[in-house]
């Protein structure tokens, strides 16, 4: 059973940063496409940013670009989230997300809503002043 534990999330004032980090286990973390994903209240899950496995490309939702970075230590097997300038809008629960890179694409695994599984409880990140 594949395990995801994310931690970081906080109460920040807006412009604020915060750093998520998700760690896997029971599987093979360097052939994963590794991921966030969020809920805000009453929305629908969106992909935020997405990181290949071995070229380590990258895919950011476009309102995220820019202020937010996603980085990966394969052995660590731990993915993270830097984000900066942190807006209302961001507030959300963001959930990790695991995708076998042979069959899934970075983008694929940041755009199709079917890869939003939340293996893990998510962490809360609430941007308020």
């Amino acid at each position: 059973q594949v395990q995801l534990v994310e931690s970081g999330g906080g109460v920040v004032q807006p412009g604020g940063s915060l750093r998520l980090s998700c760690v896997a286990s029971e599987l093979s973390f360097d052939n994963y496409v590794m991921g966030w994903f969020r809920q805000a209240p009453g929305k629908e899950r969106e992909g935020v940013s997405c990181i290949g496995s071995s070229d380590r490309s990258t895919y950011y939702k476009d309102s995220v670009q820019g202020r937010f970075q996603i980085s990966r230590d394969n052995v660590k097997k731990t993915v993270y989230l830097q984000m900066n300038s942190l807006k209302p809008e961001d507030t959300a629960v963001y959930w990790c997300l695991a995708r076998p890179a042979v069959i899934t694409s970075v983008q694929d695994a940041c755009t199709r809503t079917q890869f939003f599984r939340s293996w893990g409880q998510g962490t809360q990140v609430t941007v308020s002043s």
